[in-house]
């Protein structure tokens, strides 16, 4: 287990290396087996999920992607102009990031959505300085609508986020515990790295985040933790030095 992950399992940010981490998860899982949209007892369980850790006093961030909903690379290999199907799937990300708000807020955790793209009434335009106050009075902040630009994906939107809320560490839910030399679905020979180098990833094209993420975390040196969502404490379990994951870093 890597030194640099906590080594208490007990309640609160000093029991733990990291002090503000962002959460990382694909639109696809918010909607569990139903193909489609969100399912609510999915999203209920990755809230509960977020709560847990946000118990450790650890301040949270998150971005979620639209891929559930609708996702602007799709839409543009399906003939539609690139920057109108790329605004589409910003407006997925928001409805995904409300979805979660609204988990949150059942469980008592308070929740603000932050939208690089104003649309005042449902949620809060991103202003750097005000989300970081909001982390430092224990809000969890949903970053919605990538950038605010087309051509850049909800990975480089989590990498760029994480990098001005100055967060130590990005955590990349995914659906395995970690990443493979290959993908381990379909390869039962398929090997996990503890730890993977950014200039590896990018080489080898081993699929964490696109490339342009991945090189942005590169240049502001910040970790990235890929581990399971699926794994029930998962989330939690790594700040407090359990589990399995893998740390892409320098």
């Amino acid at each position: 287990m890597s030194a640099d992950i906590a080594k208490s399992t007990q309640g609160n940010a000093d029991e733990t290396r990291f002090k503000r981490v962002l959460l990382k998860i694909s639109g696809e899982a918010l909607m569990g087996d139903q193909g489609f949209g969100l399912h609510p007892p999915t999203v209920a369980r990755i809230a509960q999920e977020v709560k847990t850790v946000h118990d450790m006093g650890v301040e949270i961030c998150m971005v979620i992607g639209g891929g559930n909903i609708f996702r602007g690379l799709q839409g543009s290999a399906q003939g539609m102009e690139r920057t109108t199907a790329d605004y589409m799937g910003m407006l997925a990300t928001v409805m995904n990031a409300l979805g979660m708000q609204a988990a949150l807020e059942e469980l008592g955790v308070f929740t603000r959505v932050i939208s690089a793209i104003p649309m005042d009434q449902v949620c809060e335009p991103y202003i750097r300085r005000r989300a970081v106050r909001h982390l430092e009075k224990q809000r969890v902040c949903i970053f919605a609508a990538g950038t605010g630009n087309p051509y850049f994906t909800t990975d480089t939107a989590a990498t760029l986020r994480a990098n001005e809320m100055s967060c130590e560490a990005i955590f990349k839910g995914t659906k395995v515990d970690g990443v493979y030399d290959k993908d381990p679905v379909k390869h039962e020979d398929a090997v996990r790295f503890d730890t993977v180098s950014y200039d590896e990833v990018l080489q080898k094209r081993l699929g964490v985040m696109d490339a342009s993420a991945i090189a942005l975390a590169r240049d502001n040196n910040l970790p990235i933790i890929v581990f399971s969502l699926d794994e029930p404490g998962g989330f939690r379990g790594i700040l407090a030095g359990k589990g399995t994951f893998t740390r892409v870093q320098g």
